[in-house]
C-alpha cells in the first residue's frame, strides 16, 4: 500500500523543495566564503601579532597620543602608503575617529615596540568610494604595524637610531 493521499504529496513535495532551497543556500554561502577567501578580502577585521615585547609596560588606549610605523598594501600586494620608508611614524589619538575604523580597533592595547598585521575590510577603511586614485572602493587593506610611542613614550628604540643617524 503506497498510496499518498493529495496533502501527503503536497507535504513531501514542500519538504523536498524547502531541502533543496535549502541546499543552494547552503551553496550560495561557501561559494561566498570561498570566493571571499581566495581573493584575500575580509568582512571583520582581522589582527595578526607578529612581535611582543618581553615587557609591556606601555599599552595603547582610547584616547592615548599614540605614535605607529606603518606600511599598507592591498591584498595583491601592492603598497601604497609606508611611514618606514619615510622614516616618519603617524600621530594621532587612538580611537576618536582621527584615522580608519580599522586602526581604531586594531591597534587598541598594543605594546610600545609591538608589532601587528592588520586586515581590513572595506567597511572599516575606505569603504566603496576607496581613496582614489591608490586606493580603489570596496578594497581589503592590510597593514604591517609597529607602535613606536605612547603619550611621548617610547621604547627608546626610535631615539637611539636618530642618534646613529646623527653621528
Amino acid at each position: 500500500m503506497n498510496d499518498l493521499t493529495s496533502s501527503q504529496k503536497m507535504a513531501n513535495l514542500s519538504l523536498s523543495c524547502a531541502m533543496k532551497g535549502g541546499f543552494v543556500l547552503i551553496l550560495l554561502v561557501a561559494a561566498t566564503f570561498v570566493s571571499a577567501k581566495k581573493s584575500g578580502d575580509v568582512t571583520e577585521l582581522q589582527i595578526g601579532v607578529k612581535h611582543k615585547p618581553a615587557s609591556c609596560p606601555i599599552q595603547a588606549h582610547r584616547g592615548d597620543r599614540i605614535k605607529v610605523h606603518y606600511r599598507g598594501k592591498l591584498i595583491d600586494g601592492t603598497v601604497f602608503d609606508s611611514s618606514f620608508e619615510r622614516g616618519d611614524p603617524i600621530e594621532f589619538e587612538l580611537g576618536t575617529g582621527q584615522v580608519i575604523k580599522g586602526w581604531d580597533q586594531g591597534l587598541l592595547g598594543m605594546c610600545v615596540g609591538e608589532k601587528r598585521k592588520l586586515k581590513i575590510p572595506a567597511k572599516m577603511g575606505y569603504g566603496e568610494q576607496g581613496s582614489p586614485p591608490t586606493i580603489p572602493g570596496g578594497a581589503t587593506l592590510i597593514f604591517d604595524t609597529e607602535l613606536v610611542a605612547v603619550n611621548g613614550n617610547g621604547s627608546g628604540a626610535e631615539e637611539e637610531d636618530i642618534e646613529k643617524n646623527e653621528l
